[in-house]
């Protein structure tokens, strides 16, 4: 798979999470899926981003930077949102705030593999 290919499959991954496309998740995501070191499968992946777009109703993933070495992407997404409570330990309930996430993918086969994952909680706590 070449770059291009990869960034554009990556691409329409976040499509995907942005429409909420959840019954097409399967299509990017690969059914023993990694996240930050723990085996959560499909079902425990597709759960994890309901929850996350249930505590953040307007939850929007924005690709701020993309690079693509296949097997592997790297992304810095962008986030300007209102989490309803709280929000990695923090009490967001309901304030607007911004911050970025640093996120790497392995892909097999096309789809999504593993996930390393780092959200920037300091920029969260500035803004409280």
């Amino acid at each position: 798979m070449s770059r291009a290919e990869l960034s554009a499959i990556y691409r329409d991954y976040i499509a995907c999470l942005n429409a909420r496309g959840w019954q097409r998740l399967g299509r990017f995501v690969g059914d023993d899926v990694r996240h930050n070191g723990r085996r959560l499968g499909l079902a425990g992946y597709r759960a994890m981003l309901e929850r996350d777009f249930e505590e953040i109703p307007d939850l929007r993933f924005d690709v701020q930077l993309l690079t693509s070495d296949p097997p592997l992407i790297a992304c810095r997404l962008a986030f300007d949102c209102t989490p309803k409570g709280t929000f990695l330990g923090l009490p967001v309930n309901g304030k607007r705030v911004f911050f970025t996430e640093n996120v790497f993918y392995r892909f097999d086969r096309e789809k999504i593999d593993e996930v390393w994952s780092i959200i920037d909680k300091a920029a969260i706590e500035a803004q409280l």
